[in-house]
């Protein structure tokens, strides 16, 4: 297996050079991306012809802003939200501390990184404390008090936390942003891209206070996001009807996966719908066998016995999967 498949999903390239097909014979579900994207309304155009309006990128933060529940002055756009937990990690310079198994930025996107398993014991210094909530890959999340207790630990000693909210817009209650204020040392990241489907916009925000916006601002400059993430971004965040229908779909599409998923004997966990986690003897041997009938999933470097699987797009992708699964 190549190393690049336990990097990121969605290399899709290479898989098609190394179990063969072209792209749109593969079912793509390496990732946690929506599936089933929101569509652009027939009237939304973008001029790729002229700069991006810092008017209309007011709007869009204004947009974003209300739709996380949080002030407008501390919420800022960036070009993806990946981008933007690297680029905070050099503005608060301090080392960083994750969890084992998280997200792989949150290790790298630090000089100095530590991981630490046990929360209850961290360290009384100053630190930035990355929590992934919905956490990535396993979907677990914390409540809300146990984030504002490690908040309340991170403060006390001169630290951050920083939240990365990236699948959180599943569901609206599991979301801190509200608790960001000027004087907390709280920072909240959140995607676009994963629930709305549209990845490739690169398109983020960090919700954070002024002198940490400062910072970011004058590092990604006059035009921190292109048109489209601008115009395709204001006109999701406000379409109610499709956000709310989005989220009854997923639950629905999630609990199909995991009734497939242990119809083979497999154990499944994740309280966020758009992947779940498989627990399985071989996740390599697993993950081969799915490539080879054009199924792309995710693995993981240090973890041989974890698969991560995202939606299917519809019932004949989910019937695709079932019967993959049971052959062999």
């Amino acid at each position: 297996m190549n190393a690049g498949f336990r990097y990121h999903g969605g290399r899709l390239t290479e898989a098609c050079a190394r179990y063969g097909g072209e792209a749109a014979d593969w079912m793509d579900l390496s990732t946690g991306i929506n599936p089933n994207a929101w569509n652009a309304p027939a009237g939304l155009a973008v001029d790729w012809r002229a700069l991006p309006n810092p008017l209309a990128l007011h709007a869009l933060e204004l947009t974003a802003a209300q739709y996380f529940g949080c002030a407008l002055p501390l919420c800022a756009a960036v070009p993806g939200s990946e981008t933007g937990i690297r680029q905070i990690a050099r503005v608060l310079n301090l080392p960083g501390l994750y969890q084992p198994l998280s997200y792989g930025t949150y290790s790298r996107a630090f000089a100095q990184a530590d991981a630490i398993a046990d929360l209850s014991t961290l360290p009384r210094r100053p630190t930035a404390l990355v929590i992934g909530n919905p956490n990535n890959p396993d979907g677990r999340v914390l409540p809300r008090a146990r984030l504002l207790e490690l908040l309340d630990h991170q403060e006390q000693h001169g630290g951050w936390l920083i939240v990365d909210e990236a699948f959180a817009d599943c569901a609206p209650d599991w979301s801190i942003s509200s608790e960001v204020t000027e004087e907390r040392r709280l920072i909240v990241m959140r995607s676009f891209g994963k629930f709305f489907g549209l990845a490739g916009l690169r398109l983020g925000f960090a919700i954070a206070p002024q002198r940490v916006l400062g910072a970011l601002r004058e590092a990604f400059g006059d035009w921190p996001v292109h048109a489209a993430a601008i115009a395709y971004g204001a006109a999701a965040y406000a379409d109610a009807g499709w956000i709310a229908e989005t989220r009854r779909r997923l639950v629905t599409q999630a609990a199909a996966v995991d009734a497939v998923v242990r119809r083979h004997g497999l154990d499944v966990s994740g309280d966020c719908p758009l992947f779940r986690l498989v627990v399985v003897s071989d996740a390599a041997g697993l993950f081969e066998r799915l490539a080879q009938q054009h199924i792309l999933t995710r693995p993981f470097e240090d973890r041989s016995d974890l698969l991560r699987i995202g939606l299917p797009p519809d019932n004949a992708g989910l019937q695709r999967l079932d019967a993959a699964l049971g052959d062999g």
